[in-house]
């Protein structure tokens, strides 16, 4: 019981690690989305 225990705790920390990098990931392509946008504007009033 006790290696089931350790075996769904191991599981369950590398979700979590799994789901803050996908979270990081994803922030930063909204802000490189967001760069992208902003520059565009920048050029289009000169």
């Amino acid at each position: 019981m006790k290696k089931i225990s350790l075996a769904l705790a191991a599981l369950l920390t590398l979700g979590a690690v799994t789901a803050c990098n996908t979270v990081e990931g994803v922030g930063e392509d909204v802000q490189a989305t967001g760069d992208a946008v902003s520059e565009a504007s920048r050029e289009a009033r000169n």
